[in-house]
C-alpha cells in the first residue's frame, strides 16, 4: 500500500487530491487549518486515514510531518497543496507578507524536508501545487504571483537535483502542478473561465503523479496560456 501526505488536504484542491488517493487505496495522512473539518474527518474513522491540524505559518511543520510519517510507517509521496493569496486592495505589508510566510517560507521548509527525506530513504516523489500565476506578475495580487514564481523556480531546481539523483540510481521525482482557475472557497463568487472543479483537479493531479510528470497544468488547456506567456 502506497503512503502519502497532503499538506493542505482538508479543502480546495488538496481535498480533491485527498479524495482521489483514498479511493485508490492509498494510506493517507493530511493536514489543514479547518478544525471542524479535521474533527469531522477523524470522527469518520476512515481506515488508513489520518487528519491533523497544522498552521504552516505558526506551527512546527517539520515535526508534524515526521509524526505523520511515523504513523504511516513510511512515505512514498508528499504533496504540498497549502496556499493563500489576497487581492491587493491596499491591505498593506502585513497581509502581503502573510502570503509570503506560507507560499515561500513554509513551502521551502516542506520542500527541503521532503527532498532530504526521500534522498536518505532512497526513493520518493515530491509534488507541489504552484500556479500558472507564477509565470507572470499582477498588480492585483503582487505577493501571490511573486511567491508562486519562487515556487516555480525552486521546483525547477529540485527537478534538476532529481534528474541527477536518478542517474545515480535513486528514483526520486518532483512534479510542479500549475493550476489555472479551480473552483475552491478562495475563488467562490468570482467570475472564472476554464475553471475546473476540485474533483476534476484531483483526478488530473493524480494522473500527473502516476505518470511522474515534471510539470503539469490543471486543466490541461492552461498549457496553451503558459506557451503564450
Amino acid at each position: 500500500m502506497k503512503k502519502a501526505i497532503i499538506i493542505g488536504g482538508t479543502s480546495g484542491i488538496g481535498q480533491g487530491i485527498t479524495d482521489v488517493l483514498v479511493s485508490n487505496k492509498f494510506k493517507v495522512g493530511i493536514t489543514g487549518i479547518e478544525k471542524a473539518t479535521i474533527e469531522e474527518l477523524e470522527n469518520s474513522k476512515k481506515e488508513n486515514f489520518k487528519a491533523e491540524y497544522l498552521d504552516c505559518i505558526n506551527s512546527n511543520t517539520s515535526e508534524t510531518i515526521t509524526e505523520l510519517v511515523n504513523w504511516l510507517g513510511g512515505l512514498d509521496i508528499l504533496i504540498f497543496s497549502a496556499g493563500i493569496g489576497n487581492l491587493n486592495k491596499d491591505l498593506g505589508y502585513k497581509v502581503e507578507n502573510n502570503a509570503n510566510k506560507l507560499n515561500v517560507l513554509a513551502f521551502t521548509e516542506v520542500a527541503d524536508w521532503s527532498y532530504r527525506f526521500f534522498k536518505k530513504q532512497g526513493h520518493g516523489h515530491f509534488v507541489s501545487v504552484s500556479s500558472i500565476s507564477g509565470l507572470f506578475g499582477s498588480r492585483v495580487a503582487p505577493a501571490y504571483h511573486a511567491a508562486k514564481a519562487y515556487q516555480v523556480s525552486y521546483l525547477e531546481a529540485l527537478s534538476q537535483k532529481a534528474t541527477k539523483d536518478r542517474k545515480s540510481g535513486l528514483p526520486i521525482y518532483t512534479t510542479d502542478v500549475r493550476p489555472g482557475f479551480v473552483i475552491t472557497p478562495l475563488t467562490e463568487g468570482k467570475r472564472l473561465f476554464w475553471a475546473a472543479t476540485k474533483e476534476e483537479a484531483g483526478i488530473q493531479i493524480y494522473n500527473l503523479i502516476k505518470k511522474k510528470k515534471n510539470i503539469g497544468y490543471v486543466s490541461r488547456r492552461w498549457r496553451l496560456v503558459a506557451i503564450l506567456i
